[in-house]
């Protein structure tokens, strides 16, 4: 996961800022002009190209769409409304030296625009009815590109009833926002375990419910301060058991790293690949490609010990139903390190900017701690946060907490809802402790 900073609003092309236009100048065939509120929803930042973008030409970057001469091609973008009413909807774009067509559909009802030749500025596209709080949907599609390309379209501006303070969208790309905007909120929950004991063992089952394994996924079950544990869904036909452990030297380049703070491989299951990774921090890295199931309940255990000599050894085990056994995944030693497992924590993430428009959810049930001495004890409470994304409120999508005995994470998909970060939850105690003998572990 990636620290991001608050940003400050800026917008990311003057073609954008209308300022000595007159109305009719600015808004063909006298349509209205924005009231003084009226807010900028940035295409880049905030918007889906479909079909997939991975399977054709993309015309969607940062400044917007660009280069569109596709009818096929239409787009998707996504704005959070806190109350109902009217909404009025311009596009911010500039035109070639032909007329266009294109049309814009929200809440099921799509208006056609006729876009003049030669044009830079707000083009009037109608008025709206938001009749619900929460997610909007905006379809922009062409149909009559008249030259080669249909206009550079960089936004939306909106004003109206529906529009406040409280609306919500990704407002700019300070900070690299577009991107992270379109992974969605990353949201995790904080265990709560006995603060006196010196915990060796962390223990914890996952359930992705079936239809939430989405591409882009890291369902994460043991985190702790060092590192994280989980599965993830690389692509539609490859799925990893994910280990890594951060070095204690801070750079997102593992060839920085001096040699006496690099993570060192002590052992590794068989067919886990290890090396390096970063971008994100840097350190050692372990993964199993294995196909885990939807609707199938996998178990991870960690242990860390202090070994001296200002060393920590992490090691993880997987156990899947499939295979009936416990499975190494690794083992490594961390340097700059004397301390028992601390930080103990999961959470759901997407990873890929093409999959954040797709909901996820994933369970996490029957979670333990042992102490050096082999003493088990029960995690029935955990505190619910969230990153960068869903604290600056430009994406709402995000929840989690408890459900029986069991707590639970969902995140992108703009569903309505959400969960106010920083929540407390217990879920009920199962009292089962996990039948693993730590003395036989591979």
């Amino acid at each position: 996961m990636k620290i991001e900073f608050i940003a400050i609003p800026l917008f990311v092309s003057t073609f954008f800022l209308m300022s000595s236009c007159s109305a009719q100048d600015a808004y063909p065939h006298g349509g209205p002009t924005p009231d003084s509120h009226a807010q900028f929803v940035p295409i880049g930042g905030n918007t889906w190209q479909l079909p997939q973008e991975s399977r054709q030409t993309s015309f969607l970057g940062e400044h917007g769409v660009n280069g569109w001469d596709d009818t096929s091609c239409f787009f998707q973008s996504y704005i959070r409304f806190a109350d109902k009413g009217k909404l009025r909807l311009w596009l911010s774009l500039e035109s070639d030296s032909e007329d266009a067509r294109v049309s814009v559909a929200i809440n099921g009802e799509t208006k056609e625009v006729h876009i003049p030749a030669d044009f830079s500025g707000d083009v009037f596209a109608g008025t709206w009815a938001v009749t619900d709080t929460g997610y909007a949907m905006v379809t922009l599609r062409g149909i009559d590109r008249g030259g080669v390309h249909f206009p550079r379209i960089g936004g939306y501006r909106i004003d109206g009833s529906a529009v406040s303070p409280a609306t919500a969208y990704v407002k700019n790309n300070t900070g690299d926002f577009f991107y992270w905007g379109r992974r969605g909120p990353s949201v995790h929950l904080n265990y709560r375990v006995p603060a006196d004991k010196a915990i060796k063992w962390y223990y914890n089952e996952i359930t992705v419910p079936e239809g939430d394994d989405v591409v882009g996924s890291y369902y994460m079950a043991n985190g702790f301060r060092g590192g994280y544990f989980g599965i993830q869904v690389n692509s539609e036909i490859e799925r990893r058991i994910l280990f890594s452990v951060w070095s204690p030297y801070e750079t997102d380049n593992p060839d920085e790293i001096p040699e006496a703070q690099q993570i060192k491989l002590l052992r590794k299951g068989a067919d886990v690949h290890t090396g390096e990774f970063g971008n994100e921090g840097s350190g050692g890295q372990s993964y199993l490609r294995y196909p885990w199931k939807a609707g199938h309940t996998y178990r991870f255990l960690l242990s860390g010990e202090p070994v001296g000599n200002n060393h920590t050894v992490y090691t993880a085990w997987f156990f899947a139903p499939e295979k009936g056994e416990w499975m190494l995944i690794a083992s490594f030693s961390r340097p700059d390190t004397d301390t028992w497992l601390e930080g103990f924590h999961s959470f759901l993430e997407n990873f890929s900017p093409q999959q954040g428009r797709y909901e996820r959810r994933v369970f996490f049930g029957n979670q333990w701690v042992a102490d050096r001495d082999g003493n088990w004890y029960e995690i029935t409470a955990a505190k619910f946060t969230a990153d960068n994304t869903a604290r600056v409120g430009y994406r709402l999508d995000y929840g989690g907490g408890e459900a029986g005995n069991r707590f639970f994470l969902r995140n992108c998909g703009f569903f309505a809802d959400y969960t106010v970060i920083d929540t407390f939850f217990e879920r009920t105690a199962e009292g089962k402790q996990p039948t693993v003998d730590l003395s036989r572990l591979p």
